[in-house]
Order: structure tokens, then C-alpha cells, then sequence
């Protein structure tokens, strides 16, 4: 694609930002192939288990929450400010689909070794037929941009492993994953398949209910418990595994005595869930914290950023700890051995 077109895409993309909430950016139907068909050459150039390196950012679901997308943008650095991992699930549900899509591939075109993206399951053809990205391709487009996508999104890596320690996917893990060359192995173009590994890793969620592998609710792949968490991580020397694909509370949460964090980044879910979104930096020690994004309507009018609602977590193989730093009062449910250091304003967890 051509660097000047690229950056003039770019451009249109972030001038959206100054516009009218919900206002489409400016795009033709042969940009957007063109875009298509640069990050899909480079997909296929790079590795479907992705090998990555500290410093990152980390984001979960953003789901065409154009307006949020641009907002962990404001937060973490606009690129090449900073690399990003995002963990899949771009379009669907969302009002901007294009435009989230868009300007991550156009990210991922302009910077292919600082800016990273894997698959999630709305990027697969028979998931996004349904959830509203087809329809949006086919209004403002046609079905053929639709198909397009689906070429590109054929080819996306599944997984990346940070400094050899930190395992990360949209989904979980599969009781077919015995080494992590099996990633590596995963053929590309390629649908997503209705069992298997790949169907796994797009699909799994861990559960508290039960120990071992169980049959997910969803009707697809597999649920499995903090057993097999601690076992994966033991036998393939990792010290976290980073995934996406649900939506919770405060846009991460930990599973398995913190063996497991599952990363939310679409503040206010389709208008219906009051959940915060979030962001997870990794450092160059393998620091974790978190940034995060509280739903639009509950922020204060005219508030860029909402430093209360900063957390930082710091994870290694002895402890973790959590300092919430805020200049409000606040509760916070018991966990492990808790002390408050009233000096310092943060709070300490021992685990």
C-alpha cells in the first residue's frame, strides 16, 4: 500500500475524533481492500504464535467501540508512541466496526513489528455474519468488503508468548495443546473450525466451578479450571497467561491465584452492561498494571482522563501486589493478607 495513502487513511480515521459522536470516517470501499490486503501480506509474514517483547500494551475486546478505542489510544500512546497487542475481537456488536477494523490494520500495516493483532472469534465468518459486522459492511459498503475481511481475518495470528513468560490468546486454553510448536503448526488462511485447538484458543473460558475440562455453556469448546491453569503454566516454565473474550466488571480480572487474567477493553458494552474496559502494561521486569477506562456517561463532562480509577498490579513468582492509588474513599472486597500503608496511600496484597 502506499506509505502517503496509508497515512492519509490514518489521518481521516483520527479526525473522527473531533467530530460528532457516531460520524463515519471518510473511506473508500478500494482503500479499505487495499488496507485488507497489505495486513493480510504481513500476517501471513509473521508467526501465528507470535513472539513478543516487554515493553507492551495489552488490550482485550473492543468490539467497534470506535470512540473507546480512540480513548485507550489517548491513554497509552498513540502508535509508535508505545507497542500494543491487541487480543481480538474487533468488530461486532459495536455501532463503528469499520472504522475499529480499519485503524487497526492500518496501525498494524504502518508499524508490523510494533503493533500486533490476534484473532478473536467475531473474526470468523460465521460469528460476524450474525453479530452485526456483515450487516454494517453490507450498508455502508457491499458484501464483497465483507468478503474481504474475512480473507484477511483468515490469516490473523492466534497467540504470543512475552519474553518466553507471559502466554496470551483471545479464548484459553485446549485439552489438545501439549506443546506450544502446536500454535506454531496451525495452518493459515484458514476458517475457524468448530472443535480443535484453534477453536480452543478463540473460544475456552477458565471456571471456578469445576476442576479440569468441562463442556462450555456456550455450546462451543470447553471450560476449564484453575488446575489446569497452574498445570499448563508448570509444565511450559509461564508465569501468566493473558486472555480476553469476556466481559467483566472492571475491565480485568484474575483467575486462578492470579495465574490467569482475562483483559475486558469495551467500557459500557453495548449500552447495556456497566462495566469498566481496561488496558494491561507490561514493562521490561514483566510488571503488570492497568489502566482503566470507565464507562463514557459516568465520567465528568469535560474529563480526559479519570486518575482515580488507576491500578497497578505487580506480578512476579513470589507475590502480588495491588496499589490503588485514588483520592476518594473506597471499598475493596478481602483478599489474601491486606495492609494498608496510611503514609504512602496504596495498598498492599501478599498472596
Amino acid at each position: 500500500m502506499d506509505p502517503a495513502l496509508l497515512d492519509d487513511v490514518i489521518r481521516r480515521l483520527l479526525e473522527v475524533k473531533n467530530l460528532k459522536p457516531g460520524k463515519n470516517a471518510q473511506l473508500s470501499e478500494s482503500e479499505i481492500k487495499q488496507l485488507c490486503a497489505a495486513a493480510k501480506e504481513i500476517f501471513l509474514q509473521q508467526p501465528n504464535l507470535l513472539e513478543l517483547e516487554a515493553p507492551i500494551k495489552i488490550c482485550g475486546d473492543v468490539h467497534g467501540q470506535y470512540s473507546d478505542l480512540l480513548r485507550l489510544f489517548d491513554y497509552g500512546g498513540y502508535p509508535p508512541q508505545a507497542n500494543y497487542l491487541f487480543l481480538g475481537d474487533y468488530v461486532d456488536r459495536g455501532k463503528q466496526s469499520l472504522e475499529t477494523i480499519c485503524l487497526l490494520l492500518a496501525y498494524k500495516v504502518k508499524y508490523p513489528e510494533n503493533f500486533f493483532l490476534l484473532r478473536g472469534n467475531h473474526e470468523c465468518a460465521s460469528v460476524n455474519r450474525i453479530y452485526g459486522f456483515y450487516d454494517e459492511c453490507k450498508r455502508r459498503f457491499s458484501v464483497k468488503l465483507w468478503k474481504t475481511f474475512t480473507d484477511c481475518f483468515n490469516c490473523l495470528p492466534v497467540s504470543a508468548l512475552i519474553d518466553e513468560k507471559i502466554l496470551c490468546m483471545h479464548g484459553g486454553l485446549s485439552p489438545e495443546l501439549n506443546k506450544l510448536d502446536q500454535i506454531l503448526n496451525l495452518n493459515r488462511p484458514t476458517d475457524v473450525p468448530d472443535t480443535g485447538l484453534l477453536c480452543d484458543l478463540l473460544w475456552s473460558d477458565p471456571s471456578n466451578e469445576a476442576q479440569g475440562w468441562a463442556m462450555n455453556d456456550r455450546g462451543v469448546s470447553y471450560t476449564f479450571g484453575p488446575d489446569k491453569v497452574a498445570e499448563f503454566l508448570e509444565k511450559h516454565d509461564l508465569d501468566l497467561i493473558c486472555r480476553a473474550h469476556q466481559v467483566v466488571e472492571d475491565g480485568y480480572e484474575f483467575f486462578a491465584n492470579r495465574q490467569l487474567v482475562t483483559i475486558f477493553s469495551a467500557p459500557n458494552y453495548c449500552g447495556e452492561f456497566d462495566n469498566a474496559g481496561a488496558m494491561m502494561s507490561v514493562d521490561e521486569t514483566l510488571m503488570c498494571s492497568f489502566q482503566i477506562l470507565k464507562p463514557a456517561r459516568k465520567m465528568l463532562a469535560g474529563s480526559a482522563n479519570n486518575k482515580s480509577g488507576f491500578k497497578v498490579c505487580m506480578i512476579n513468582s513470589e507475590s502480588v501486589y495491588m496499589y490503588l492509588l485514588q483520592s476518594t474513599l473506597y471499598q475493596m472486597r478481602s483478599f489474601g493478607q491486606i495492609h494498608y500503608d496510611h503514609l504512602k496511600q496504596y495498598i498492599v496484597c501478599n498472596f
